[in-house]
């Protein structure tokens, strides 16, 4: 191992000669205060930035292990440390060439804590420091260039100066904002207390008092700052908790069952909705909706024209399709509204463990969601391929324990099916459960049930390996992911914008390493879909999601199944057999 000095004299000669000998310096470094190790050198300013990661040891970071004493805290504290270290990043590096020259930056993130990639805590074997805690923190760096020729000393000033500093700035406890960092934690904490009590409180979503739901705009996911109005629950749906950190907190319980959201336009209900909806991540404190939070198995569902569906049956809710087509084992290319919405419920279905459906009318398919007495009176059933959603929503929580939150503004008909009726008026709600119930007894629909006596049966698939190529050209892997809805697997574009629970890139990544380990390890043509993927969550809980890169990769983020799923379900060369 080398040292700080040689690597600055190492870079001061490599000045002027061409980019690709920065590939000299690859290895570890031992600098005063850290080790800076070298993974991957990109070969030209324009390709992905280099891999480093700095070491930090224990007795220089300081950081109590109270902060990192259970898994919840530990992925609160690791998610804190790559916002400073960015933070630092950011104000420290600089644009010193062409291409991402000058670059020094983490993973890119948003509002959610997730567990990523870009830092662990390195725990102390040694008794006298055995209460605090090191850091490893992975992050990409634009190695200076003019044209193509290396700049030597810019290189020099950025990797022996900028990154001392930025990690003497991040990562070292006393140089940080003690109260902020506990609350960063703590925050963390409390909401993954609350989740875990949902279900033994008979709940599915809890949402604060206090919480702020309206964000700044559709593209800005920030609270909004003006006019926002706190929410607060009805009386008859009030919960309280006693959260280990912030002691007693109040809000409200949606309980396990069907659950309709109703009110005017642009009165809250989807916004509502969408806080539930991403209420199986934690939120950094200052959100609004840190303390929203909802059962972890929970999927968003909607139409999706245009999505390929590979051999799912549909039978449950589709059926005697025109030309005589098999809804058992169904394929399309361009799937319409009500058969892509079909094959996302069946799919989830498929993979999850009792899962919670969120369903939103205005990305919903109207002939799949509702069909009115005076339909059936015109169609008679025998002519109708689709059995509607409100027929079957019931017998989805009788027969496989599956609650339903839906937002349903335009048809009084599911009053007859809901448990609970919550409704919003300027983002406050109201329970109207009774009132919903009297008008349904009132003004009776006299619509005839088209669900049958049971929901349906929930067909395993077996995926064909040689359906799931990540090649391209030369390249026996592929995989290329643009922002946090479309991926590059193969020759194949999956597109995953109709999948709204990925919130971050880093996940789409981790996505795509995993649907190539699924491929390499566990694929076979014997095991279903649901063990491949019960099989690949299982080594990423007991390894890491290091396991997915044959490098340390520090831009993955952790996803759930319900999104590898979605991925590998979306991949149009997808080929399956029925189990």
């Amino acid at each position: 191992m080398t040292n700080k000095e040689s690597l600055q004299r190492h870079l001061l000669q490599l000045d002027n000669r061409g980019y690709k000998a920065y590939k000299d310096i690859k290895g570890n470094y031992e600098f005063s205060e850290f080790t800076l190790i070298i993974d991957y050198v990109q070969g030209d300013p324009f390709a992905s930035p280099s891999k480093f990661r700095v070491i930090v040891p224990p007795n220089i970071t300081q950081i109590p292990s109270e902060l990192f004493n259970s898994r919840s805290r530990e992925i609160a504290l690791r998610d804190y440390l790559t916002r400073q270290f960015d933070k630092a990043a950011h104000s420290i590096s600089s644009k010193r060439g062409t291409g991402k020259s000058g670059l020094i930056a983490v993973t890119l993130f948003g509002q959610e804590v997730v567990e990523r990639t870009s830092a662990f805590i390195i725990s102390s074997n040694t008794s006298d420091i055995e209460d605090l805690g090191g850091v490893e923190l992975r992050f990409a760096v634009g190695l200076p260039a003019g044209g193509r020729s290396i700049l030597g000393r810019q290189a020099a000033e950025m990797l022996c100066e900028d990154i001392p500093e930025i990690v003497s700035n991040s990562l070292k406890y006393a140089n940080l904002n003690a109260a902020e960092c506990r609350r960063h934690v703590e925050t963390v904490e409390d909401a993954d207390w609350l989740r875990q009590q949902l279900a033994q409180n008979g709940l599915v979503a809890f949402v604060a008092d206090g919480s702020i739901l309206p964000r700044r705009t559709g593209v800005d996911d920030r609270p909004l700052l003006n006019n926002a109005v706190a929410f607060q629950s009805p009386p008859s749906l009030k919960v309280e908790f006693n959260c280990p950190n912030r002691g007693l907190m109040s809000g409200m319980g949606i309980p396990a069952g069907i659950t309709l959201i109703v009110g005017g336009g642009y009165h809250g209900k989807s916004t509502l909705l969408r806080a539930i909806e991403l209420g199986v991540y934690n939120r950094i404190p200052g959100d609004g909706r840190e303390f929203v939070v909802t059962n972890p198995a929970a999927v968003k569902i909607r139409a999706e024209d245009g999505r390929s569906v590979a051999g799912v049956d549909i039978s449950p809710f589709i059926n005697h399709l025109p030309q005589g087509r098999d809804t058992a084992q169904f394929y399309t290319g361009n799937a319409s509204g009500s058969t892509s919405q079909a094959a996302n419920i069946i799919e989830t279905l498929e993979v999850g463990r009792m899962p919670v459906l969120l369903v939103d009318e205005d990305t919903a398919a109207t002939n799949f969601m509702i069909r009115d007495r005076r339909m059936q009176e015109l169609i008679a059933k025998d002519k109708e391929p689709i059995t509607p959603f409100i027929d079957k929503v019931k017998l989805l929580y009788a027969d496989c324990g599956v609650s339903t939150i839906l937002v349903m503004g335009g048809s009084g008909d599911y009053f007859d099916v809901a448990d609970t009726v919550i409704a919003i008026e300027n983002f406050q709600a109201d329970d109207v459960t009774g009132k919903a119930k009297e008008i349904a007894k009132n003004y009776s629909t006299t619509r005839a049930d088209e669900g049958g006596k049971f929901f349906g049966k929930i067909t395993q698939r077996v995926p064909i390996p040689a359906s799931l190529d990540p090649s391209r050209g030369r390249r026996d892997v592929r995989v290329k992911v643009r922002d946090v809805d479309e991926l590059a697997f193969g020759t194949e574009e999956i597109d995953l914008g109709a999948v709204e629970q990925i919130v971050d890139s880093g996940q789409l990544r981790a996505i795509a390493a995993a649907m190539v380990y699924a491929k390499q390890q566990y694929m076979d043509g014997k095991r279903t879909l649901s063990e491949i993927i019960d099989l690949v969550m299982a080594d990423i809980e007991a390894q890491g999601m290091d396991i997915l890169s044959p490098f340390p990769e520090g831009d993955f983020a952790m996803f759930r199944r319900f999104e590898l799923a979605a991925a590998i379900n979306r991949l149009r060369s997808l080929s399956v057999v029925p189990k």
